[in-house]
C-alpha cells in the first residue's frame, strides 16, 4: 500500500516547540524581597514570579501543585529560575511531575540544605532532598560562604542533578544581602543555558 508524499509546505510545526519560553521565577522560603535579583528580573525583564500560597510556612505538596499548575498553564516551553528552597522544589517536582518535558532548562541558585539540622526542623517535609538527575539542562550556582548550604553540599547536589556547577566565591546566600543588584552575571548564565 503506497502512501501519498507529505507536502511539508502545509505541515505546521507544533507551536509550543517554537514559542519563546516563559521564564518562571521560583523564590525560596519567605519569598524574595524587592531588593532581590529575582524581583529585579521580574521588573526589568517581565519574568513571572510563581506566587506560593504561604511563603512563611511552605508546604511541599502545595508548592509542588502550584508549580505544576503554572507549568501546565504556560503557553509554551518554560525556563525555571529558582533560588534557595525554590531549587529544592524544582528537584522534587522533576521527580513526580508528568510535565517536565515542557521545561527547556533551569538556573538553580543557592540551594537551601533542608537536610541540615537548622533548616530541617524549620522546614518540615522538605527532606530528604530529591537527588535524581534532572530531565532538562541546568546550572547550579553556589557560594563559599552561604549560611544555608555549604559549597560542598551545593556542588554535590549539582552533581546528583546532572547540572553544571558554578562557584561564585564569597557571595553569601546570593540574595539581596549579597548586593548583586539585577545580577548581570546571572543573566549571562541564563543566556548560556538558553543558547545550548
Amino acid at each position: 500500500m503506497s502512501s501519498s508524499p507529505v507536502n511539508w509546505c502545509n505541515v505546521r510545526p507544533r507551536s509550543d516547540f517554537l514559542a519563546a519560553p516563559s521564564v518562571l521565577l521560583l523564590p525560596g522560603w519567605q519569598g524574595s524581597g524587592p531588593g532581590h535579583w529575582q524581583m529585579h528580573w521580574a521588573r526589568t525583564q517581565g519574568y513571572a514570579v510563581v506566587e506560593q500560597n504561604d511563603w512563611l510556612h511552605p508546604l511541599r505538596g502545595d508548592w509542588l501543585a502550584r508549580l505544576d499548575e503554572t507549568v501546565i498553564d504556560a503557553p509554551g516551553p518554560v525556563v525555571l529560575v529558582a533560588h534557595s528552597l525554590g531549587c529544592i522544589l524544582v528537584s522534587a517536582w522533576a521527580g513526580v511531575s508528568r510535565h517536565t518535558a515542557r521545561v527547556r532548562c533551569a538556573l538553580l541558585v543557592a540551594p537551601g540544605d533542608t537536610e541540615a539540622p537548622e533548616l530541617k526542623d524549620r522546614l518540615p517535609g522538605w527532606s530528604p532532598i530529591a537527588r535524581q538527575a534532572l530531565p532538562f539542562r541546568s546550572i547550579v550556582v553556589g557560594s563559599q560562604n552561604d549560611p544555608y548550604c555549604t559549597a560542598q553540599r551545593a556542588q554535590a547536589l549539582a552533581h546528583a542533578w546532572g547540572a553544571r556547577w558554578v562557584d561564585l566565591g564569597a557571595a553569601g546566600h546570593i540574595n539581596a544581602d549579597s548586593s548583586l543588584g539585577d545580577w548581570p552575571g546571572g543573566q549571562a548564565l541564563l543566556q548560556t543555558l538558553l543558547k545550548d
